[in-house]
Protein backbone atom coordinates (compact mmCIF):
# COMPACT_ATOMS: atom_id res chain seq x y z
CA UNK A 1 0.00 0.00 0.00
CA UNK A 2 3.11 1.71 -0.50
CA UNK A 3 1.57 3.28 -3.51
CA UNK A 4 -1.41 5.33 -2.06
CA UNK A 5 1.18 6.70 0.38
CA UNK A 6 3.12 8.18 -2.62
CA UNK A 7 -0.14 9.34 -3.95
CA UNK A 8 -1.52 11.15 -1.52
CA UNK A 9 1.63 12.97 -1.46
CA UNK A 10 1.60 14.07 -4.06
CA UNK A 11 -2.08 15.08 -4.10
CA UNK A 12 -1.35 17.13 -0.74
CA UNK A 13 1.56 18.47 -2.21
CA UNK A 14 -0.53 19.68 -5.50
CA UNK A 15 -2.96 20.84 -2.97
CA UNK A 16 -0.80 22.70 -1.44
CA UNK A 17 0.55 24.46 -4.16
CA UNK A 18 -2.85 25.70 -5.45
CA UNK A 19 -3.29 27.21 -1.73
CA UNK A 20 -0.15 28.70 -2.37
CA UNK A 21 -1.44 30.45 -5.78
CA UNK A 22 -4.66 31.78 -4.29
CA UNK A 23 -2.79 33.27 -1.60
CA UNK A 24 -0.92 34.98 -4.16
CA UNK A 25 -3.59 36.20 -6.38
CA UNK A 26 -5.55 37.27 -3.16
CA UNK A 27 -2.65 39.71 -2.09
CA UNK A 28 -2.26 41.05 -5.52
CA UNK A 29 -5.94 41.65 -5.90
CA UNK A 30 -5.86 43.77 -2.75
CA UNK A 31 -2.86 45.49 -3.75
CA UNK A 32 -3.94 46.80 -7.41
CA UNK A 33 -7.86 46.80 -6.47
CA UNK A 34 -9.60 50.44 -6.53
CA UNK A 35 -13.06 50.27 -5.75
CA UNK A 36 -14.42 47.41 -3.31
CA UNK A 37 -16.30 45.94 -6.96
CA UNK A 38 -13.25 45.46 -8.04
CA UNK A 39 -11.92 43.70 -5.07
CA UNK A 40 -15.17 41.54 -4.81
CA UNK A 41 -15.37 40.22 -8.57
CA UNK A 42 -11.66 38.89 -7.89
CA UNK A 43 -11.95 37.53 -4.86
CA UNK A 44 -15.09 35.53 -6.49
CA UNK A 45 -13.26 34.06 -9.46
CA UNK A 46 -10.60 32.40 -6.60
CA UNK A 47 -13.25 30.66 -4.53
CA UNK A 48 -13.62 27.74 -7.11
CA UNK A 49 -10.15 27.43 -7.16
CA UNK A 50 -9.80 27.75 -3.48
CA UNK A 51 -12.35 25.20 -2.92
CA UNK A 52 -10.76 22.73 -5.47
CA UNK A 53 -7.17 23.18 -3.61
CA UNK A 54 -8.73 22.24 0.13
CA UNK A 55 -10.39 19.41 -1.70
CA UNK A 56 -6.97 18.06 -3.51
CA UNK A 57 -5.57 18.33 -0.02
CA UNK A 58 -7.73 16.76 1.61
CA UNK A 59 -8.43 13.73 -0.76
CA UNK A 60 -4.03 13.44 -0.55
CA UNK A 61 -4.19 13.26 2.99
CA UNK A 62 -7.46 10.65 3.45
CA UNK A 63 -5.20 8.76 0.89
CA UNK A 64 -1.90 8.83 2.84
CA UNK A 65 -3.53 8.12 5.83
CA UNK A 66 -5.02 4.78 4.55
CA UNK A 67 -1.98 4.01 2.90
CA UNK A 68 -0.20 3.70 6.68
CA UNK A 69 -3.43 2.15 8.12
CA UNK A 70 -3.52 -0.51 5.82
Amino acid sequence: MEILIWIGTVLSLLGLADLLLCISTVLRAKKTAGPDNELRISLKKVVPLNMAALFLSAIGLMLVILGILL
